[in-house]
């Protein structure tokens, strides 16, 4: 990575919600303004404000489901790999996602128009309804292929990991049920990177976050896929959502809940669950690591 994006990204990743915040609120406020500006021609005869009430309040909704939006495509991603079992469950989000924007933007509207003592009415529901789904679905898979399109920047800006595969012939060169080190794929670049450092490893939906140094690069696995693949000796699973690299364990900080905090040399702290804390003083032979 060059010096000059590898200091945007940092930037970046110091503001990542703010960042996508301000993304969705610029991209939705530059759509009311050119389509209030489109309605507003379209119907010369109404007040100069209602198409500007319409489209507003058509966007300020869609804002809020973003989330949802989000969540439906962390809960079932669409991917090359996934988007046949994906699909049905997001056409069946779109119409969840269009009814409550319908019925939400409808009730907006009639609010504002009763402040201004006038009355607002949608028309006939089921019509109604068919026509601005039409329009929803598309905002809808908008929405998700941008989310997917911010997720193939931010792999190709942090570099995302695979295990190495065997070769097409001959034996392996090192162990690939176990690896000693993943390859790395960034900015069109690949790289080694050493099972040994790794210093803790997340689980992030689809993904398990190897990080080294850190940076956190995304390996496309399961937490019970990864946890046959590491060395037992080394890497000690201590959360439902955590490994931990136990050359790079510092301290244990028990807590009242019989969980703990797991310390590690840059300062980092992970959690460990009393699940698993009996497991990680089995390791050091029931001897205590510093704060424990």
């Amino acid at each position: 990575m060059s010096e000059q994006a590898d200091v945007e990204y940092r930037d970046f990743q110091r503001w990542p919600r703010s960042v996508e915040v301000a993304f969705w609120v610029a991209l939705y406020t530059l759509n009311t303004v050119f389509n209030g500006l489109v309605a507003q021609i379209d119907h010369a005869r109404t007040a100069a404000w209602e198409p500007w009430v319409w489209e507003s309040t058509s966007a300020l909704l869609v804002l809020l489901l973003i989330p949802f939006v989000k969540w439906v495509e962390r809960r079932w991603p669409f991917r090359f790999d996934t988007w046949r079992h994906s699909l049905p469950r997001h056409l069946l989000a779109s119409v969840a996602f269009s009814l409550v924007h319908v019925v939400g933007m409808d009730g907006l509207r009639k609010l504002v128009y009763d402040m201004v003592g006038q009355h607002y009415r949608l028309g006939a529901w089921w019509p109604n309804f068919g026509y601005e789904y039409l329009k929803d679905i598309r905002s809808y898979f908008l929405i998700v292929a941008l989310i997917c399109l911010s997720r193939l920047w931010l792999l190709r800006q942090q570099g995302e990991a695979t295990l190495l595969a065997e070769p097409d012939e001959g034996p392996p060169v090192e162990p690939v049920d176990r690896p000693e080190r993943f390859l790395v794929r960034k900015l069109g670049k690949e790289f080694l990177l050493a099972a040994s450092e790794i210093e803790w490893l997340q689980a992030a939906g689809n993904y398990v976050n190897l990080h080294v140094r850190g940076r956190d690069y995304p390996l496309r696995s399961t937490m019970a896929g990864i946890e046959v693949r590491l060395d037992p000796a080394r890497f000690l699973r201590v959360h439902r959502g955590y490994f931990v690299n136990l050359d790079y364990l510092a301290e244990i900080e028990p807590l009242d809940t019989g969980d703990a905090r797991l310390r590690l040399r840059d300062g980092m702290t992970i959690p460990c669950s009393r699940r698993y804390r009996a497991a990680l003083r089995e390791r050091y032979g029931g001897q205590p690591v510093a704060g424990d």
